[in-house]
């Protein structure tokens, strides 16, 4: 089995942790390929970077398709792109966000989620509402810390995240906590032995789920909105999509 797992921004130290944990929670028959996009945001902080991050995931599949990749996780928890990309692949398609949200509702009824910025905790609520989990989240917490600083100042970072958890785990009446951020992937063990909680991330979520799928013979469906993108042609620095080939 091949699961690529696509960091939206392009930073490759970020990329190479992500590989890195998802691979430990990997069957051994599982070939894990982590990669990011040549071109777009160092760090996915707002709509707009999410928006400009999109074409990179995009391209991202359409390699994965010529390599005959079985699964793809999207690893940034806005789930940049996560529809466009089930549309253009027969193969399962996973966000880490949508992920680590119906894990935690598997062993919990209530769980937060500590993310990185206030204004990513807003975008986080949206797909909780979207994907039908605002019910199972108590809150949505911000330990206030740039996607970069896991990069740059990793201690740091790591104290105001557990910090968050700790305000969250006496404060939320909660069972479990997302993290909400693809770069604290490698945080997971320390969070939890620290929070005393079951903490949720979803990169490592995303590829329990994408293995189970491609276990169970399942991929995306090609009826109804999810259908291959109707053929057209594209102007200008797009125009290489016009020749897009159905896998």
């Amino acid at each position: 089995m091949k699961i690529r797992v696509i960091n939206p921004n392009t930073t490759s130290s970020m990329t190479e942790k992500i590989g890195e944990a998802a691979m430990r929670v990997a069957m051994p028959s599982t070939q894990i390929i982590a990669s990011n996009p040549v071109s777009g945001p160092v760090s996915i902080e707002s709509h707009f970077d999410e928006a400009i991050s999109t074409i990179g995931v995009l391209e991202e599949v359409k390699i994965g398709e010529d390599e005959q990749t079985d699964a793809y996780i999207i690893a940034c928890f806005g789930d940049p792109g996560l529809m466009a990309a089930r549309e253009i692949t027969r193969a399962p398609v996973i966000g880490i966000a949508e992920a680590a949200f119906h894990m935690a509702s598997l062993i919990s009824t209530r769980f937060s989620v500590v993310t990185t910025l206030g204004r990513t905790g807003i975008i986080a609520e949206h797909l909780l509402q979207n994907y039908g989990f605002s019910h199972h989240c108590r809150r949505v917490r911000a330990a206030e810390i740039p996607v970069l600083d896991l990069e740059e100042d990793p201690n740091l970072a790591l104290d105001r995240i557990i910090e968050e958890c700790l305000r969250a785990k006496a404060e939320d009446n909660i069972g479990a906590i997302v993290l909400g951020c693809g770069g604290m992937a490698d945080l997971t063990a320390h969070i939890r032995q620290e929070v005393g909680l079951p903490i949720v991330e979803g990169v490592t979520a995303a590829v329990k789920l994408a293995e189970s799928l491609v276990s169970l013979g399942l991929g995306t469906s090609k009826y109804g909105d999810l259908d291959f993108p109707r053929p057209k042609v594209f102007t200008g620095q797009f125009d290489h999509l016009s020749e897009y080939k159905k896998r």
